[in-house]
């Protein structure tokens, strides 16, 4: 359809489209029912200038719309409905059969794959307030976790210590850190009730040595004696995390772990990938395990995304953000039906950077949403796989890992691992941490009142990706996976001196806790 009968028809309505809907319009023949549309938005919208947030907005009339056309109009519409970001309907037989609205719906389709995430919400406006009670609630959770810790003895809160108090306990929010002339260490911790100094003697070597672990606006717990001006620290305790046996199923099933596919960059190892799929797919010889593989993680940054750092375009193999999701589909659509593939995104996949990430944008990612076995997840996510009817399953955390860099570079331990480098040292940090991105500024986050990236209820297995780097390790019987990825080494890395691992694909079995490492390099 020429644009400009588009154009001619919205002047004389008094309208005016926006480049996008207008470029989207033009791509088909159906004039009549271009027209109908364009006239029940201006009805239902009372706007004048129609953008594809327009549509957005007025969603559930546009719908209604559309599946008021006849059925063969409603399929020459259907990719531009898409691409209006309106959710996918396929009308068959005159029944709307909705695609699924969140992760959770399709959950049902998978019974042993759960979501125990919460399905949260954004659409507020973030006022300063919003960080208060947000830091307020966290220390609140933190501090009913490290109550539980038996060496705590005779707490108090910090308003109530008075004269010089000896053998009692105090739990805070470390506000600030520094090194004293002396070599001491002294922090300023707070609670709902006030502020304190707090001084780690450096001759105190074991001590120190966890003090030094220490992050800003981490919640820890002390024993101290001292007065009101200033406490010395006998002993610390991070809320920590740990779990008392190591499960296993009683069926022989196997989960897989991927990341950073970076798919549109030209730098993306589609030829290893395409092993990876055959491998799959039992077209190797000789892996009779391949038949038991029901899971496969893939841990955030599936595509390289659009506009993530200046000039980025010069790096990509294809530019468009939904053809960049269309085929990463097209392959994973090869891979066969029975393994459930479990998606959560990272800072390259086009959603927001600030934590929790929300699931893919449908209407970019809709060849994403149509995939029967793709289950979509926000990041972080809780969830739970391989339950049967005698036992409760694995219960896993997926995190993509943007807080990574932050504490691999401000946390003595693990800069002296250059722990980007082996970022299973990090996850163990945050597992002690019990959060993970404890630390302000290590990371953007939507202030919730019920802080997402807090590890609530310990994990079997946390499993992260971000920094390339493959990494298989336990802490406190928590197995912790780190990914490789499919992406080789990019100048940015380089200039940093990470050393990525490629196309390492840890499995392990559900029954023995063996992990293999799979090598598709």
């Amino acid at each position: 359809m020429e644009q400009k009968d588009i154009l001619k028809f919205c002047l004389t309505k008094g309208l005016l489209l926006d480049k996008e809907v207008l470029s989207l319009f033009s791509e088909t023949n159906d004039f009549e029912s271009v027209k109908l549309i364009v006239e029940k938005i201006k009805n239902n919208s009372q706007q004048r200038i129609i953008t594809k947030g327009i549509f957005y907005q007025n969603k559930e009339d546009v719908n209604q719309i559309f599946s008021g056309l006849p059925e063969e109009n409603q399929k020459i519409l259907e990719k531009i409905k898409i691409k209006l970001g309106l959710s996918i309907e396929i009308s068959k037989e005159k029944e709307i059969i909705p695609s699924f609205q969140n992760e959770k719906e399709k959950i049902n389709e998978i019974n042993d794959v759960r979501i125990t995430s919460k399905n949260l919400s954004f659409n507020k406006k973030i006022e300063v307030k919003d960080f208060v009670k947000y830091f307020r609630n966290r220390f609140v959770e933190m501090k009913n976790v490290l109550q539980e810790h038996q060496e705590l003895n005779n707490l108090v809160s910090i308003n109530k210590i008075s004269g010089n108090r000896q053998g009692i306990s105090i739990i805070g929010l470390v506000s600030d850190k520094k090194v004293t002339k002396n070599k001491n260490m002294l922090l300023e911790i707070e609670d709902l009730t006030g502020k304190i100094k707090v001084l780690i003697n450096q001759n105190k070597s074991e001590l120190y040595k966890k003090a030094e672990e220490i992050t800003l606006d981490s919640v820890i717990g002390f024993n101290v004696s001292g007065n009101r001006e200033i406490v010395f620290v006998n002993n610390l305790f991070f809320p920590d995390s740990m779990i008392v046996e190591r499960k296993r199923s009683s069926v022989e099933e196997y989960a897989l772990f991927i990341g950073d596919l970076h798919f549109g960059s030209k730098l993306f190892l589609e030829e290893n990938f395409l092993k990876f799929i055959n491998y799959l797919n039992g077209e190797v010889p000789n892996t009779p395990e391949v038949e038991k593989i029901k899971y496969l993680f893939i841990v955030g940054d599936l595509i390289t995304g659009v506009g993530n750092y200046p000039n980025q375009e010069k790096d990509l193999e294809v530019v468009d953000l939904e053809e960049q999701f269309e085929k990463i589909a097209g392959l994973l659509g090869k891979i066969r039906k029975d393994i459930k593939i479990i998606i959560s995104p990272g800072n390259h996949d086009g959603v927001r950077l600030m934590e929790p990430q929300p699931v893919f944008d449908e209407k970019y990612a809709w060849s994403l949403y149509n995939m029967k076995n793709v289950i979509l997840t926000e990041n972080p996510c809780n969830l739970n796989i391989g339950a049967k009817e005698n036992f409760s399953g694995f219960d896993v955390l997926t995190y993509h890992g943007f807080s990574f860099p932050f504490y691999a570079n401000n946390v003595s331990k693990l800069m002296l691992k250059r722990a980007m480098n082996c970022p299973e040292e990090i996850m163990k940090y945050l597992l002690k941490n019990r959060h993970l991105a404890p630390t302000h500024a290590s990371a953007q986050y939507f202030p919730l009142e019920e802080d997402a990236l807090m590890i609530r209820k310990t994990p079997d297995i946390f499993v992260a990706a971000h920094t390339h780097k493959s990494g298989i390790s336990y802490y406190n019987n928590i197995l912790v996976i780190s990914t490789s990825c499919w992406e080789s080494m990019t100048p940015y890395q380089e200039k940093f001196g990470n050393e990525p691992d490629h196309c390492k694909v840890p499995m392990f079995n559900l029954k023995t806790r063996a992990v293999k490492i799979l090598d598709f390099e």
